[in-house]
């Protein structure tokens, strides 16, 4: 059952994080950092170095998370700006890691994680960028459980996400789109990689995959809501929750969103107000266009790619033209 008091205060310990935490001027500050010492790099064209390229996107994501927070959560405005440039650095950040997967086999990234790549990959659908996410989609097969692609993530709501878009868009990993985590645990096992934190069970998620193309109304308002009550539970855990715990999406409710999206796809019924606390934060509430128009692209991520596209012709966006346009 859900404490709300409990949960309001860890709502606006969300909020107050980017009040007078993790602020504008402090990312905009590590930002400008990360421009200088990237510039040095692309002017002097120092390839031996370019890896801290790849390492610097992490401010660049932070920065645009900032923004993305101060807009919705401190200013009231209904913007996704933010939201969109932090899955373009995402998409880069993959693109990029495919250059070093020989070179340097054991490199560890800070501000990687699998859970990223899947909200990327979702949110890339969300958007309507369909270029983007079929190549997207491409690495991620491609690399599943590989050292620029490892999955050994124990959130369940991110293999839930994973499996709804499979679903969704008649596609597999690891040659199946039903109970993907276990065909991940076993695989990665075959493979001697690390799976023993990939969950056995997805609990609701598990519930709510066998009947997420419904068109009961009634059933799927009623699979939501235990959605809901799941993710504000866990969010109420601010700092200390391993499923919805972290300060970047703890009360973004991603994963409910994405399902309200492939639903609404398929012609299929979809509440049309929510009672809870949690659907109706302004992240919640933000309009998502059907497609999003690209944002212009980071100054300094436009400079990164530039700088891999004429390096290296193995990088995978040069066999695409140009993107996010």
């Amino acid at each position: 059952m859900i404490n709300f008091k409990k949960m309001q205060m860890a709502y606006k310990r969300y909020v107050k994080n980017f009040v007078e935490g993790i602020t504008m001027d402090k990312t905009l500050m590590k930002y400008e950092e990360a421009r200088n010492e990237n510039t040095a790099i692309v002017e002097g064209n120092e390839i031996e170095k370019d890896h801290i390229l790849l390492i610097n996107m992490y401010r660049i994501s932070s920065y645009w998370l900032s923004v993305w927070k101060n807009d919705v959560l401190i200013n009231g405005k209904n913007s996704t700006t933010g939201l969109k440039q932090i899955q373009q650095v995402v998409f880069y950040q993959c693109m990029c890691r495919h250059i070093y997967k020989d070179r340097y086999p054991k490199m560890k990234l800070i501000d990687y994680s699998f859970e990223s790549n899947m909200i990327g990959l979702i949110h890339l659908n969300m958007f309507g960028w369909s270029k983007e996410e079929e190549i997207f989609f491409d690495f991620i097969s491609n690399f599943f459980g590989e050292n620029i692609m490892e999955a050994n993530d124990w959130k369940q709501h991110i293999w839930f996400v994973l499996e709804l878009y499979l679903q969704y868009t008649n596609k597999t990993i690891l040659g199946t789109n039903d109970h993907v985590h276990l065909a991940a645990r076993s695989t990665l096992e075959d493979r001697d990689k690390r799976c023993d934190l990939i969950p056995e069970e997805l609990g609701i998620y598990r519930e709510v995959l066998e009947r997420w193309n419904t068109p009961d109304l009634d059933e799927i308002t009623q699979l939501i809501a235990k959605m809901s009550d799941h993710h504000s539970t866990l969010a109420s855990e601010l700092g200390e929750s391993l499923e919805f715990g972290d300060f970047d999406y703890a009360f973004y409710p991603y994963e409910i969103l994405f399902l309200l999206h492939v639903r609404k796809k398929q012609g299929l019924p979809n509440p049309d107000q929510f009672d809870d606390f949690l659907m109706n934060t302004p992240e919640a509430k933000m309009s998502i266009q059907d497609p999003e128009p690209y944002p212009e692209l980071d100054p300094l991520l436009r400079t990164i790619d530039d700088f891999y596209r004429k390096n290296y012709p193995e990088y995978i966006p040069n066999r695409y033209g140009k993107l996010f346009q």
